[in-house]
């Protein structure tokens, strides 16, 4: 397991002045930095990576890109000052995805379902009308809270079309997104042993993603969907 790798002050240092200079000439005047900080926050992604095939199977990193799009945002700033990178685990019976964003004062990872389609938050709120009991018990599990909180994410205000809003698990039915966040602070995310609390939060996520797989890749008697 990767264990060696870690993110610099430097990174931080950077970002900072960036959300201050957020414009080309600066940015340009400043490549080579850039380069290097982006080079030092992909071995980090890879290293994240690395420790997550030993208990998943990720098919997909990805770093996403510093420019931000502007057309149709009010705030035409050209770059995000932060790092980002994602993983996406392997083939159509893993579901779930995770993330990493490193900014000063605003690092944090986040796990889960951020985007899920309609036949997908369809067939996940069936599930919760049906039956929520091995859910709520899976996410209130003590050692589980203590590392990824709450359940968040965006949600209808009273109840999805063809829901009763009145269903004793209606908070669970009305969430259009099913997601975890951690927060952390940049002391932690500077500290040696950070890639190392990264893979473990990643692995204490593990029974929720392999619920929520089981819960996609079936019917609501249980029969697998996939051919």
């Amino acid at each position: 397991m990767a264990s060696n790798v870690t993110i610099s002050k430097e990174v931080f240092d950077f970002l900072t002045e960036l959300k201050k200079n957020n414009n080309r000439d600066w940015l340009e005047a400043h490549k080579p930095a850039f380069k290097k900080h982006k080079s030092d926050i992909k071995l980090f992604l890879e290293a994240v990576k690395d420790n997550l095939n030993h208990h998943d199977e990720i098919e997909k990193m990805k770093l996403f890109r510093i420019y931000r799009d502007v057309r149709f945002s009010k705030d035409k700033t050209p770059y995000k000052a932060h790092f980002a990178g994602s993983f996406s685990r392997l083939g159509a019976h893993l579901r779930g995805g995770y993330y990493m964003h490193i900014k000063p004062g605003e690092s944090f990872l986040a796990t889960g379902f951020w985007a899920p389609n309609k036949e997908d938050l369809y067939r996940i709120r069936k599930e919760l009308e049906m039956d929520a009991s091995e859910f709520r018990g899976l996410i209130n599990q003590k050692e589980f809270k203590t590392i990824w909180g709450e359940l968040s994410g965006d949600e209808v205000k009273t109840a999805p079309k063809g829901f009763d809003k009145e269903h004793p698990d209606i908070d669970l039915i009305r969430k259009k997104q099913f997601v975890f966040v951690r927060n952390f602070t940049d002391k932690e995310v500077l500290s040696s042993s950070f890639l190392e609390e990264v893979d473990r939060s990643f692995k204490a996520i593990r029974p929720y993603f392999d619920l929520m797989s089981d819960i996609l890749t079936t019917n609501l008697n249980g029969e697998s969907i996939l051919e």
